[in-house]
């Protein structure tokens, strides 16, 4: 009897399904989009439809991203969009007195190629090459520094010209160090894996505060642009943080004109973009801090060739990391974890 149930079940089921009971959104609609392309350049023009598949009477479509409407202009909308990466292209659509909403992932790309930059090595002075560097910044004219790995993370003042330490606060053996970033006489530092990041003052360099993060599982690289923190956390996104609470209020996704990067390490903000070191290579991207775009690539290869290689000193982890601005110098400093030399440089277009 229950075997007979079971059947007569499983007939009702299929003919339901068969008379159109799926009335899901993806069982009704789907977006159309040109040669099913999913990854468009900023402000691109593109073909949109929806195939009505139930041969429902639809009233109206509405297109949008992030909650912005994206006008229909003889059936096509621009992606017109702040922020680049990954998004949902959301379509609603009004039909039989009621909506439904369906979605389509894409991808909004910068809308040009990054320029290629090299460098000028104006001068070389020596580096602590025992400071695994995770984050460079200068104070008027003093350098600030963290290092990283367990047991050996800090929080230094330096002397750039002559590499001694002026002032240094040891992390607690558990945390990892990670980037650091100066604002309104505070210096913020990150952690790794910990979820956690520090708040210290500027001059005595005394721990004033700690702070958890949010969506970002790790802390990698600081900066700030007199407002907010910027954060990378090894993803795709450079998060924004509220200066006064440190909680994550937004973020940009990090793309070139072909695709979504995700290998932004430590961050230096200088006139409306970010420099960020990318993550094992010799390289340092220039990002558009509204956007994401990434605008340029700064190719420091030989830099490497010309530090001193101690005994312990791994080619695959001790790369270049720490890029810094001296505002009164116009000038980029540069340097690499375990590296003995630190570089001042001047950063131009590649001929």
């Amino acid at each position: 009897m229950n075997s007979i149930k079971s059947f007569s079940c499983s007939i009702l089921l299929v003919l339901f399904m068969a008379c159109g009971g799926d009335n899901s959104p993806s069982a009704l609609f789907e977006v159309q989009l040109p040669e099913n392309k999913t990854s468009f350049p900023q402000n691109a023009s593109i073909a949109v439809d929806i195939k009505n598949k139930r041969d429902k009477a639809i009233q109206e479509v509405t297109y949008s991203i992030n909650g912005k409407t994206l006008p229909v202009q003889d059936g096509k909308i621009s992606l017109d969009v702040p922020h680049l990466g990954n998004k949902s292209l959301k379509a609603t659509v009004s039909y039989d007195d009621t909506s439904v909403e369906i979605n389509k992932n894409i991808q909004v790309l910068a809308p040009h190629a990054p320029e290629i930059y090299t460098y000028e090595i104006l001068n070389e002075y020596p580096h602590d090459d025992r400071a695994y560097t995770q984050g460079l910044e200068f104070h008027q004219d003093t350098l600030y520094e963290s290092t990283g790995k367990k047991g050996r993370s800090s929080l230094r003042k330096v002397d750039f010209r002559t590499g001694e330490i002026l002032q240094q606060v040891d992390l607690d053996d558990s945390y990892f160090g990670e980037g650091i970033t100066i604002l309104d006489d505070k210096v913020y530092m990150l952690t790794w894996r910990a979820g956690k990041g520090f708040v210290y003052d500027l001059r005595s360099l005394e721990r004033l505060d700690s702070f958890q993060y949010g969506q970002s599982k790790e802390g990698w690289g600081l900066a700030n642009d007199g407002e907010k923190l910027f954060k990378s956390d090894g993803t795709e996104k450079i998060w924004f943080l509220n200066a006064d609470t440190l909680t994550e209020e937004d973020y940009i996704e990090t793309v070139t004109h072909s695709s979504v990067n995700d290998s932004a390490n430590e961050l230096e903000f200088v006139d409306g973009k970010i420099y960020a070191n990318v993550y094992q290579k010799s390289g340092v991207m220039i990002i558009d801090s509204k956007s994401g775009a990434i605008e340029g690539v700064v190719n420091f290869g030989g830099l490497s060739d010309k530090v001193t290689h101690h005994d312990s000193w791994n080619k695959t982890d001790n790369v270049l990391n720490g890029i810094a601005y001296h505002p009164e110098r116009k000038t980029f400093f540069v340097t690499g974890k375990e590296w003995d030399k630190l570089f001042e440089v001047k950063i131009r277009k590649k001929p």
